[in-house]
Order: structure tokens, then sequence, then C-alpha cells
């Protein structure tokens, strides 16, 4: 038991040292742009060893990988917060939240992806998009459309899909109009799901039970 005590405390300490790293590269990216991304000026801002870097991964593209991965792991994180505030039932309270979040991540963009779209490398960006938007629509499909499939009947098909090309879209038309108001989210939102009936903009649209 204590040894695996003492191993516990190694590993942490080595994750410690990762994390570091990788909240350098997303520093260095977001002052100085991408193109500056280098594994020297990571390790000058850690303040650690290139062999130490390697140890963890074996080039800067890697390391830019895994900080992205951690930018839309904080993606998800407001996404699972945001499923398990709402209120059971309350659909147009939902719609408002889901509105509100989507475009607070967009236009207070995490350093890592504003230094992605200040560069203009739009290959990687649009990269970027896929994987928020693969991630967002899978836990979206485990978990808020579970729970509304117990209720109320679905009325898409291609369920996985639909929400793939709605968050998407909705992240590159926010991106490029960030003065979008919420409301028109919500309505493309809703419209797009066809659950607008559950809204009291839309009434005469509500389903038939």
């Amino acid at each position: 038991m204590e040894k695996h005590t003492e191993h516990s405390r190694v590993r942490h300490s080595h994750d410690e040292r990762r994390d570091e790293i990788l909240r350098a590269v997303v520093a260095v990216c977001a002052e100085q742009g991408l193109s500056r991304l280098s594994v020297s000026s990571v390790t000058a801002r850690v303040g650690c060893t290139r062999s130490l870097f390697y140890h963890y991964f074996p080039s800067k593209e890697a390391a830019f990988d895994a900080a992205l991965e951690l930018t839309i792991d904080a993606f998800i994180d407001r996404l699972r917060a945001w499923d398990r505030e709402r209120v059971r039932g309350d659909i147009e309270g939902a719609l408002d939240g889901i509105s509100h979040l989507l475009k607070t991540l967009v236009v207070e963009t995490p350093d890592l992806s504003r230094s992605i779209a200040a560069d203009g490398d739009a290959v990687l960006y649009t990269a970027f998009v896929h994987r928020v938007a693969e991630r967002c629509a899978r836990f979206m499909c485990e978990t808020t459309v579970v729970d509304f499939s117990r209720y109320h009947e679905v009325l898409i098909d291609h369920v996985y899909e639909t929400f793939y090309i709605l968050i998407s879209g909705l992240i590159l038309f926010i991106r490029s109009h960030p003065d979008v108001e919420e409301t028109a989210i919500k309505d493309v939102i809703a419209s797009t799901l066809h659950i607008e009936g559950y809204t009291e903009k839309y009434p005469e649209r509500r389903p038939e039970r």
C-alpha cells in the first residue's frame, strides 16, 4: 500500500510537468503566434531541458496537438456543466443556456484557438472546429438526446450528423459574425432540431402528444 502511494506521488509530479509544458505551448502560441512555436521557446518558458520535453512529446507538433486536445476538453467541461445544471423538462431554458454558452465559447475563445484564427491558418482552424464539433456532437447524442427521448419524440434523422453540422456551422458563423444575437442562435438550433414548438415563439408548432 505504501509503495502504491509513493508511485502515485511520482506520477502526479510527472503529470504536473507535462501540464506545465502544455501551458507553455499555449502561452507561446498566444503571445508570439504559431509560427514562433518551437521546442526551444517552450523549454525556455518552462525552465526545463529539451530532453524533458522529448520525454513527454516526440515533437512540437505532438505537444501542440495535446494542447489543442486540452482546449477541447475545456469546451466539453463547460458543455457537461450546462447539461448537469439545466432543468429537466425546461426545453426553452436549455435552448437559452446552450445558445449563450456557444456564443461565449466562440467569442471569448481560449488563447490557443484564438492564435490559430489570428494566424489565418484556415486548414488548422477547420481541423480544430472539426474536433470540437465531433466531440460535442457525441456528447450531446450520449447525454442530452437520450434524456430528451425519454419524454419526447426525436424528430430528426441522422442525429449525430445533424448535431455535428449544426455545431460546426454555428462556430464558424459566430466567429465571422460575433455580434449575432443569442436569440438568432437559439432559433437556428431549435428549428434545425425541430423543437421550436417547445418555445414561446412558435407554440403552434408544438408536436402533438
